[in-house]
Order: structure tokens, then C-alpha cells, then sequence
């Protein structure tokens, strides 16, 4: 089969499906979100922290009727949801497989993990399956995107993409979880931005588009887990840490435009060891 610019062929490639619980808390709560890391991405940053599993080297290829049952094995596992990462490449599997897993009885959320480098005829597939939409914004500038992703056209593609998962998910859904002590999202989106070093502006100008244009409607998870892998080392200026007092100028921006719903990152986030190991587990 042919790859694709993805870095993979149309057969399901995943590599780890597994409890995981670095997410927001909303997602994984204390019993933790049912990842499924699919192999391949159509947006190859350079700092990207799944490199492996983004060029599709890392994973074990597998029948769609395989992953029905992987859903139904993270639901009996605890999971709070069904998290599929960087699952684009695989839509028409993806659709087919929950169709399949919720008639035999998976009833936990849905929850698409992506990039935004998605096409809206592709996203609008997915209503009535995906119930939790969790996308990056991660550039502003076309010029930084184009640098760093290779993909100047990004902001255009994230802010159709963005404003097709709100059309589906216009209202945010939690119900309270006295067990894990944290209420638990049903449905949603949550627009992840993660802060690279030297991009603050960047980064202000993405929060400011998002609070103006969907106020309320969704949450926005402001990230400060950059980490520098030694593969940016061509990228100088990538290379190193965001430093707490810039994430902290971030922040104080961000309440100061008047956002209410978010999720802000505390202590040492920046390490190689939130970094899942792409070793099959649950594959």
C-alpha cells in the first residue's frame, strides 16, 4: 500500500492503547482517559514530543475489528472516555469501529485528540460520534506555522476546523464524580495552545481570536509543557524550556481578557517523562 503524507497507508497503525493521565482532569480524572495513539500525522512540527508514532514508525498495524474490541477492553479497564490521538488519518475506521463498539455496549465519551490540520468535510463525518472535541491551536502567524510545521496554511485550516467541532459541541457537559473528586466532561471542546519559547505574542493573539469568537462555549487548556527533544537542535530557539515567568505573563493576559474556563499547568511539566512509551502496550 501507498503511504500517505501522513507517513502511513490506509490500514489501521496503532501504537499504544493504554489508561492515560497527563490530560486535562476533566479528561482523565483519577481513573484515567482510554488513549489510543494512532501511528501517522499530516502536520510534522519539528518539536513534535510523539515524533515516533507522528512519522508512523512506531506501531503495530491492525484489523478495524481489532479496534472495537480495544475500546471495549479500555471501558472495562475504567477509562472515563476513549481518547483517540492523532486519529485523522482514520476516520471512516474510526466511525465504523464506534458504531460497532456502542452496539455492543461502549457508552463512554469520545473523544477526538488532534491537531486541527483537518479538512471540515472530514470532521463533519464524525457528528454523532465524537462527543469530546480536544484540538491544539498551535500557531497564529502563517510564517511561524510554515517554519515549524511546514505548513503556512495552518491557522486557515485550524479556524475552520475549530468552528466545525463547536458547531457539533456547542455546549459544554460535565457531570461531578464524587469518587474522583473532580467533575468529568461529557461533551465538549476544550482548544489546547501550547506556548513555544519565544512566541508569546503568538500565543496571545490565538487566545484573544478564541475568547472573542466562542466566549463561554469552550475551554481553553493553556499549556506550558514544551520540552525540548534533542532532534530541535537545529531550532536553537526551540531549544529550550518556556521559563515560569513568560507562562506567567501568559496566564495574566488571559484573565485579563476575561477567559473563565481553563485549565492552567502547575510545577515541572516540561520532562521527557509524561512522554507515553510507544511500546504496544494494549495494541
Amino acid at each position: 500500500m501507498k503511504k500517505g503524507i501522513c507517513g502511513v497507508t490506509s490500514k489501521v497503525k496503532v501504537a499504544r492503547a493504554a489508561l492515560h493521565f497527563w490530560e486535562e482532569t476533566c479528561i482523565s480524572g483519577t481513573k484515567g482517559s482510554g488513549a489510543v495513539f494512532f501511528s501517522g500525522c499530516a502536520l510534522h512540527c519539528v518539536f513534535c514530543q510523539n515524533e515516533a508514532i507522528a512519522q508512523g514508525t512506531a506501531g503495530k498495524e491492525i484489523e478495524k475489528e481489532r479496534l472495537v474490541e480495544i475500546f471495549l477492553e479500555l471501558q472495562e479497564q475504567g477509562a472515563n472516555n476513549i481518547n483517540l490521538v492523532t486519529p485523522g488519518q482514520y476516520i471512516p475506521h474510526i466511525v465504523w469501529a464506534v458504531e460497532q463498539a456502542r452496539n455492543q455496549g461502549l457508552h463512554i465519551p469520545i473523544v477526538y485528540n488532534t491537531s486541527s490540520y483537518e479538512k471540515v468535510d472530514s470532521l463533519k463525518q464524525l457528528e454523532g460520534i465524537v462527543d469530546i472535541y480536544l484540538p491544539d491551536f498551535k500557531y497564529w502567524n502563517p510564517d511561524i506555522a510554515k517554519k515549524y510545521s511546514h505548513a503556512a496554511d495552518y491557522p486557515e485550516v485550524a479556524k475552520a476546523a475549530i468552528a466545525e467541532m463547536v458547531r457539533q459541541q456547542p455546549v459544554p457537559v460535565f457531570h461531578e464524580d464524587e469518587a474522583q473528586e473532580c467533575d468529568i466532561m461529557e461533551k465538549g471542546v476544550i482548544v489546547r495552545q501550547l506556548l513555544l519559547p519565544g512566541q508569546l505574542q503568538d500565543a496571545k493573539k490565538i487566545v484573544k481570536y478564541l475568547h472573542e469568537n466562542y466566549g463561554n462555549q469552550i475551554y481553553l487548556s493553556l499549556m506550558s509543557q514544551f520540552t525540548p527533544l534533542p532532534h530541535v537542535e537545529k531550532y536553537p530557539e526551540l531549544n529550550r524550556k518556556v521559563s515560569p515567568r513568560t507562562y506567567e505573563k501568559y496566564i495574566d493576559y488571559c484573565l485579563d481578557l476575561g477567559v473563565e474556563q481553563g485549565f492552567i499547568q502547575e510545577g515541572e511539566v516540561a520532562e521527557e517523562s509524561f512522554i507515553p512509551d510507544f511500546n504496544g502496550e494494549g495494541v
